[in-house]
């Protein structure tokens, strides 16, 4: 993964498709799409879906999205509580 990228608020993006078989649509099948983009817009997915709609047979059922900013502030906070094992 690009620091680059990331650095221009690039997250990491994971996409899962449910789309339909081509040769039996009352069957859907999973794929999961990982790529750095940027949200709101995620503009790579968007890109990938198109193709996937140009080239593809198997129709887009749904598609659901998660992302996460990879580089973050350092965090730190205190023990609620200190343990020692004999």
């Amino acid at each position: 993964m690009s620091l680059a990228l990331q650095m221009r608020d690039y997250r990491l993006t994971t996409a899962e498709i449910l789309y339909r078989l081509p040769d039996h649509p009352d069957i859907l099948q999973t794929y999961l799409w990982q790529e750095l983009d940027i949200a709101p817009r995620f503009p790579v997915l968007r890109k990938f879906l198109d193709f996937w709609e140009r080239e593809l047979e198997g129709k887009v059922h749904s598609v659901r999205v998660g992302s996460v900013g990879l580089v973050q502030p350092a965090r730190w906070r205190h023990a609620g509580a200190v343990m020692q094992l004999h």
